[in-house]
């Protein structure tokens, strides 16, 4: 009598080809419909092996809008005189698929000016810039405000927020690296319009007064600087150079008519 041979479970799994098809068209037919269902499972990529009993087959995702999406049939087997059976069917993307990007959280995804009229940012749990009110600070203007009667303030910023706001004012658009600062005939630490901050920031940022100066209202370095300092005077002469006027005496001029 000849003895019949016992095949390694995970070569019956890898020859399973069309059974892992079979499964990759019964699940695209739900969503597809039978009739585009055979044509949306393509060509067999490759068969992985997930354990000594369980092997994944891919398959091209050849419908519209899938491309270098692949449909993954994982197959397993209990033994090797047990069948092979289907244990999951997904679509996945593939090493060059087109997927969306990576998602972010909406924390960090917000940027500033993206707040809206009746929109609402909640302050994260624990924010660095923040400290409670009740807390000492090594800004005195900050003691006094956070210790006034009736403020009912219960945070002020911190020495880290204020390190961030004075690095974000100084590199930004009003901030001495600027072009209109580079061009400006004097700074806004001598111009009559600035208006210092108080406290620690005092003797580095202010406020415009010039209701002509393009940062009227806003908070400026005081190495920033434009056109509408306080300091700039009328020019006296001609900022256009004008040639002296010169007669021509080489001319012969010509009497127009005759003398009767």
């Amino acid at each position: 009598m000849n003895a019949v041979p016992i095949l390694d479970p995970l070569a019956r799994l890898v020859d399973a080809v069309e059974q892992a098809r079979s499964a990759a068209v019964e699940e695209a037919a739900a969503d597809l419909g039978p009739h585009a269902a055979a044509g949306a499972v393509g060509a067999h990529l490759e068969a992985v092996a997930e354990a000594p009993d369980a092997v994944t087959h891919h398959f091209a995702a050849t419908q519209g809008g899938y491309r270098g999406w692949r449909w993954s049939v994982t197959l397993a087997t209990a033994g090797a005189d047990e069948p092979v059976t289907v244990s999951e069917v997904v679509l996945l993307p593939g090493p060059d698929a087109l997927v969306a990007p990576t998602w972010v959280p909406w924390h960090e995804r917000i940027r500033p000016g993206d707040l809206g009229v009746g929109d609402l940012l909640p302050t994260p749990e624990g924010d660095p810039r923040l400290v409670p009110a009740y807390v000492a600070s090594d800004d005195p203007a900050v003691e006094e405000v956070a210790r006034e009667v009736g403020l009912g303030r219960r945070s002020v910023l911190s020495r880290h927020g204020r390190e961030q706001a004075a690095r974000r004012w100084h590199d930004g658009p009003h901030g001495p690296s600027s072009d209109m600062a580079r061009a400006a005939p004097g700074t806004c630490g001598t111009c009559g319009f600035f208006l210092p901050l108080a406290g620690s920031l005092r003797a580095a940022f202010g406020v415009c007064g010039n209701e002509y100066a393009p940062a009227d209202g806003a908070v400026v370095e005081v190495g920033f600087g434009c056109g509408a300092h306080s300091d700039v005077q009328p020019e006296s002469t001609s900022p256009v150079a004008v040639a002296e006027l010169v007669y021509d005496d080489g001319v012969d001029l010509e009497p127009s008519g005759s003398r009767e």
